[in-house]
């Protein structure tokens, strides 16, 4: 009887270096027994690949939202506004959030809608559609279509398409009739006050305007949450300031007001979290601001971007820790998905437990 070969048993057989004790084995969720939701997202933790990262961003979320400064030890040098063990109960993380534009879009809008309205964020970063999408759905709905609509058909129908949903140009119609009158008071009260506007005293100012429960930037005006939009004329706000300007000149946004209060609030959070959706503006905005800072504590990146390129957009945290933006021994983790699929996993498995 011939005998194995040597080496081919040797390399087949390799042994096996001791697991560690803290080692975790993969297992997925049990549908053999009653699952409620938390449980269900529980299980991701353990799955592997991307579940695992969003188990761990989920992880990472339920820490920001739930400390507080009065798990820190007061050092000697403490400030007096911070001295008080009252004080430092309620001094909580601030969670800075970003998205893009075809989210607000999308329907998780309603989820974003949630986090602001119950004050689970401290500031918003997104872009010029991540304003006006949300005021342009009071005025009109979105509807659900397909990516394969032929682009050619529907121009000639007066029909826009983001992904697989389309929106009528007739919305964009309603949103300036909405939107003219308005920036027309806005340029006298200019004028009056000689006070200029930054992108975030106008979006302020529009989700006062707006009165509609609905509307993202209405909550954010109610409870006074800042929405930071660098690009704030990348889109069809963008083309209504233009025609304006030829109708009635002389409105002015001021970005220098808004870098400075965006990273002045970074600078000033005894913690910070970063929660990214996307990339592009919104994601190294927030993630500048947090240069400011020496670093985000917290950050959790959802997006599909890839890094062979060198983008931003499709950078992993450990660039980020390069640059300072967030801190070397910060809780990060980027998930690889598809927002619409995995945040209203995440907002489920932590703000909407209601126990923070």
């Amino acid at each position: 009887m011939s005998t194995v070969p040597t080496g081919a048993s040797a390399a087949v057989l390799q042994p096996s270096e001791p697991i560690p004790d803290d080692a975790v084995s993969v297992q997925g969720p049990n549908f053999e027994e009653s699952l409620s939701l938390q449980g269900f997202l529980d299980s991701y933790k353990r799955i592997g690949f991307q579940a695992n990262s969003l188990g761990k961003a989920i992880e990472i979320v339920d820490r920001m939202r739930k400390w507080r400064l009065s798990e820190e030890p007061v050092p000697q040098d403490e400030t007096e506004e911070y001295s008080s063990p009252e004080v430092r109960a309620q001094t909580r993380c601030n969670i800075f959030l970003g998205y893009t534009s075809n989210l607000i879009s999308s329907g998780l809008r309603e989820v974003i809608l949630y986090l602001v309205k119950h004050k689970h964020v401290a500031a918003i970063v997104t872009t010029a559609g991540g304003i006006e999408e949300d005021f342009i759905k009071c005025l009109g709905k979105t509807y659900l279509a397909d990516f394969h609509l032929d682009g050619a058909d529907l121009r000639k129908r007066g029909m826009n398409r983001i992904g697989n949903l389309i929106v009528p140009n007739d919305n964009y119609c309603k949103f300036e009739d909405w939107l003219s009158p308005i920036l027309d008071t806005m340029l006298a009260e200019q004028k009056e006050t000689g006070e200029v506007w930054s992108p975030s005293s106008f979006i302020r100012r529009l989700g006062k305007e707006i009165n509609n429960e609905e509307s993202v930037y209405y909550w954010a005006y109610k409870n006074d949450i800042p929405v930071f939009c660098p690009a704030l004329t990348d889109g069809s706000i963008g083309d209504m300031i233009y025609f304006h300007s030829f109708r009635n000149p002389g409105l002015v946004l001021d970005i220098v007001r808004d870098i400075r209060e965006l990273n002045e609030k970074a600078r000033k959070s005894r913690k910070a979290g970063m929660i990214v959706l996307g990339g592009g503006v919104c994601k190294h905005q927030i993630a500048n601001a947090m240069l400011i800072r020496n670093g985000a504590d917290y950050s959790v990146f959802i997006n599909t971007g890839q890094e062979f390129d060198g983008s931003d957009s499709g950078a992993r945290p450990d660039e980020a820790i390069s640059w300072g933006k967030i801190r070397p021994n910060a809780e990060a983790v980027k998930v690889y998905a598809d927002a619409t699929l995995v945040f209203p996993m995440l907002v489920a498995a932590t703000f909407a437990k209601g126990d923070s």
